[in-house]
């Protein structure tokens, strides 16, 4: 007959044990994207109106410097086989409503999900008690989800549709034409002083 001790050491040996590893590496890497964000000042309130303003880029360099490394790098982890990518199907609704949501908020706020959070970070503790209520303006969107799923966010759904499979050509040669357009955008803006 088994003591409640060994049955409790049994049990506690078959549970499999979590992965806790992609959350630290998620953590770490959020927290170096928020210092970044910090010391590039894409968390102080009067850059952002610039940005909207279009008097100030410091936020488009920012977020094309991102978008340029995350691009190689990405491509880079799944040639060499570390990651898969799963590319999610998308529509016109969905893109027409999400790029309204986010405007208005960003345009009313000055602050996007990523400064934002930095901003509160920052010791902008005044944003913290400004930005509460907003976040109950989302609830009429979040309980109308389920229908507008099947309707309006539905409406020109194009897939999972990625251009490299669109053009039918190598991956890779997306990745490059991306990145040197995003180079020669990045160029033009230091030259112009922008």
């Amino acid at each position: 007959m088994q003591t409640s001790k060994s049955m409790d050491k049994r049990m506690q040996t078959s549970v499999p044990k979590k992965d806790i590893s992609p959350l630290l590496w998620g953590l770490a890497f959020g927290i170096v994207f928020g210092f970044l964000l910090q010391k590039g000042g894409a968390t102080k309130y009067d850059v952002i109106v610039g940005q909207l303003l279009l008097n100030d880029f410091t936020v488009l360099k920012i977020m094309l410097s991102a978008v340029l490394i995350g691009l190689i790098g990405i491509h880079a982890m799944k040639t060499l086989g570390w990651v898969e990518l799963y590319p999610k199907s998308s529509s016109a609704g969905m893109n027409i409503i999400g790029g309204l949501i986010f405007g208005v908020g960003f345009a009313v706020l000055g602050y996007c999900p990523g400064t934002i959070a930095g901003a509160i970070g920052n010791g902008a503790g005044r944003l913290g008690r400004r930005t509460g209520g907003n976040f109950d303006r989302f609830r009429p969107f979040a309980s109308l989800y389920p229908r507008l799923s099947q309707g309006i966010l539905m409406k020109g759904d194009y897939g999972d549709v990625t251009f490299p499979r669109l053009f039918k050509v190598n991956e890779w040669v997306i990745v490059i034409l991306a990145a040197t357009l995003i180079v020669i955008v990045l160029y033009w803006l230091e030259r112009a002083g922008m």
